[in-house]
């Protein structure tokens, strides 16, 4: 009786594990499977991956090469730039002091003369009339 007892327990032990095998086994099968699908999707996938980082390496190396003109271009803007200022600076500046002082010596001349235009003085963002400018004075 006993033994008889020991077989049918070891018959219902193996019966449990030969359905957990089989069970086990589906799995493996099914997870297989479904490698071998995200493999064949993968594939595809990096190799567009790859094509679009080659890609953005050329355009990030054209951007580089204007970048790096537009750096020369600007050197060479302001060098430009200085070299007309230090040229044309200096001589323009004294042609504009002659001038001031030309207009003041003519107009020291002709003193009796009546202005073309009334002489006025901006306080606080208005422009006051000579006339009442000697008025707030005296």
């Amino acid at each position: 009786m006993a033994g008889i007892l020991v077989a049918v327990f070891w018959a219902i032990l193996v019966s449990f594990l030969a359905v957990a095998l089989a069970r086990l086994a589906q799995v493996l099968k099914a997870t297989t499977k479904l490698v071998a699908e995200v493999t064949e999707q993968a594939v595809p996938l990096l190799a567009d991956a790859s094509t679009t980082v080659r890609s953005a390496r050329t355009q990030l190396d054209r951007v580089d090469a204007i970048a790096s003109d537009v750096q020369e271009v600007t050197s060479n803007a302001s060098a430009l730039s200085s070299t007309v200022a230090s040229t044309f600076g200096g001589p323009l500046v004294k042609v504009a002091a002659f001038g001031y002082g030309v207009r003041k010596a003519l107009g020291r001349t002709q003193e009796g003369a009546p202005l073309a235009a009334e002489r006025r003085t901006v306080i606080v963002g208005r422009t006051v009339p000579a006339a009442r400018r000697r008025k707030q004075k005296g």
